[in-house]
């Protein structure tokens, strides 16, 4: 009779610094040490930073597994695996100390727990995204302040809050609308969400995604409460009339390839105009920030960053491939986006069909890789192990990290 076999599994995460903070983000050092091998310090730098970075993320948030297997009550094996979700956002170097063939590296990194998804090694990559237009569904919303420049302006509010995190590259496009049809956007005619002009626009900017939206409503919640007889004026300064103003907008995000959403979501919220309804504000200026309808607004743009920032987080880095010479690719993003020597990238052929040149473009494995060894600000270029032409690889293509 084969041995019973029993496997115990005992999960514990310890929260070295985080213990009744919830997740928020801190600062931690961490050092790391590498051998100087052939006298490449670069390279011994390199290991040693990764080093001082996985100590920093263990500091932060260390989640410990055991696992014990036993047969007929007796311990055979016992495995002990450390590991951690956190993820670097800001990197200082404190102290680098050289001591013979061995590199001490001393770092000083902000860390935050990082999203549980299949984007590992895409996390640490900052993805180019384009932010343009939000046009407004009912322009006689706007009238009341004279906000007829919120198309223009929520998106470049937008903008400046996804700069901050410093985790996107975020390119201006908000002269692009993207939806022909605002009442039914962003439904488009393939009937699946996705839009055929954002594949253009994404290669016209050379991004991977592509932001957008529809303002739909900044209506008065009662219109009648802003008369101009006595008796409104005195139930507006006395506070008996209803000052509401409404504030909803649609926020998609489409991957710039194929056009299709990645993510989409209904933001709403009121606050009082409390402001003179003969002022003319306009949507970006001091006076509108000051009123309590546009703190209600910025609160609401920092929930679309927020948003933006979770659904890419867990997207894969992609980036097109601008040449391929023998053995040599080169790729339309570099140090900027977050690439470094020694990366490596998965590289997939972009097929159409002939008798659907509108169609999604689809993509199948290479099954080869490419190694990045020259970095540029905004270009890289690496070496495949095989020329190009032996798996067809060719401008166009497209190189990811997952």
């Amino acid at each position: 009779m084969p041995a019973m076999k029993l496997i115990l599994r005992l999960s514990l995460m310890v929260l070295s610094l985080l213990i009744g903070t919830g997740a928020s983000a801190a600062w931690v050092k961490g050092t790391g040490i590498a051998m100087i091998d052939n006298g490449n310090v670069d390279a011994a730098r390199a290991e040693a930073r990764n080093a001082a970075l996985r100590d920093a993320a263990l500091q932060y948030e260390a989640h410990v597994a055991s696992q014990d297997t036993m047969e007929n009550g007796v311990l055979t094996d016992s495995r002990l695996t450390v590991a951690s979700q956190a993820r670097a956002r800001q990197v200082r170097v404190i102290e680098e100390h050289r001591s013979g063939n061995l590199l001490r590296l001393t770092v000083e990194a902000e860390m935050s727990a990082s999203q549980q998804c299949a984007a590992r090694d895409a996390a640490r990559m900052r993805k180019r995204v384009a932010v343009t237009g939000f046009p407004i569904l009912d322009t006689d919303h706007t009238r009341m302040g004279r906000v007829s420049d919120a198309g223009a302006v929520l998106p470049q509010k937008l903008q400046m809050q996804l700069s901050q995190t410093g985790d996107l590259e975020i390119f201006n496009a908000t002269q692009v609308q993207m939806f022909p049809d605002l009442l039914n956007a962003p439904t488009q005619q393939r009937f699946d969400n996705s839009l055929t002009n954002v594949i253009q626009v994404a290669r016209e900017l050379d991004v991977q995604f592509v932001v957008t939206g529809v303002i739909r409503d900044m209506r008065m919640s009662d219109p009648e409460a802003w008369g101009t007889s006595i008796l409104d004026r005195m139930q507006r300064g006395l506070g008996m009339a209803n000052q509401e103003r409404q504030f909803v907008a649609d926020l998609m995000v489409y991957d710039g390839f194929s056009g299709s959403p990645v993510y989409q979501k209904r933001f709403v919220t009121s606050a009082k105009w409390d402001t003179d309804m003969t002022e003319k504000t306009g949507f970006g200026s001091s006076a509108f920030d000051r009123t309590e309808y546009g703190k209600a607004v910025a609160q609401t743009v920092k929930e679309m960053s927020h948003s933006v920032n979770r659904a890419l987080a867990c997207q894969p880095f992609m980036t097109r491939i601008t040449r391929v010479e023998g053995q040599q690719v080169y790729l339309a993003s570099g140090a900027t986006s977050g690439l470094r020597p020694g990366d490596e990238l998965h590289l997939y052929r972009s097929y159409r069909f002939f008798d659907s040149p509108q169609a999604t473009p689809e993509l199948r494995d290479a099954e080869i890789s490419m190694t990045v060894n020259h970095v540029y600000p905004d270009f890289s270029s690496g070496l495949m192990p095989q020329v190009g032409r032996l798996n067809n690889l060719q401008r166009d293509d497209i190189a990811i990290i997952w």
